[in-house]
């Protein structure tokens, strides 16, 4: 019986191998980014006593092209960023650009006055001043112990 010599830093070159061949020019054109992947805004939302403050990130589309909507309990955000890409241009186009349409639904932590919401849409990113109800800044909650003994 022969011996045959172990070399475990082998196998990894063959994973590696079969990992780029995966993500090589023509696998990737096929399989990747021919995906339809819905992108939604990344959020970050702070809760103060008086407001909540809601930061949306949604680089490169126009104020027009966002429809924003508020309730008391939620904000939806929904739009569509449109493909620039020119088809008439010879050559292949490699993008890790999200396009098409999106939406979001963000649960509020309180009720807000949604008549009052402050909105500013800058650089890509939704900033809105979301300010409480009056119920909401003024609640206080009566908490009965009951004692152990």
């Amino acid at each position: 019986m022969a011996l045959i010599h172990w070399n475990p830093l082998q196998e990894l070159n063959t994973i590696q191998r079969q990992l780029n061949h995966i993500f090589d020019e023509d696998m990737l054109s096929t399989t990747i980014l021919d995906r339809t992947v819905t992108k939604v805004p990344a959020a970050e939302l702070q809760e103060t006593d008086d407001a909540v403050y809601l930061k949306l990130e949604i680089p490169g589309m126009e104020a027009k092209d966002i429809d924003l909507q508020v309730t008391d309990k939620a904000v939806y955000i929904s739009g569509e960023r449109k493909s620039q890409t020119k088809t008439e241009e010879k050559g292949k186009i490699k993008s890790e650009f999200h396009y098409g349409k999106f939406q979001r639904v963000i649960p509020l932590p309180a009720r807000i006055q949604n008549t009052n919401v402050k909105a500013e849409y800058k650089d890509g990113i939704l900033n809105l001043t979301l300010p409480k109800a009056e119920e909401e800044k003024h609640k206080v909650v009566k908490i009965n112990l009951d004692s152990v003994g």
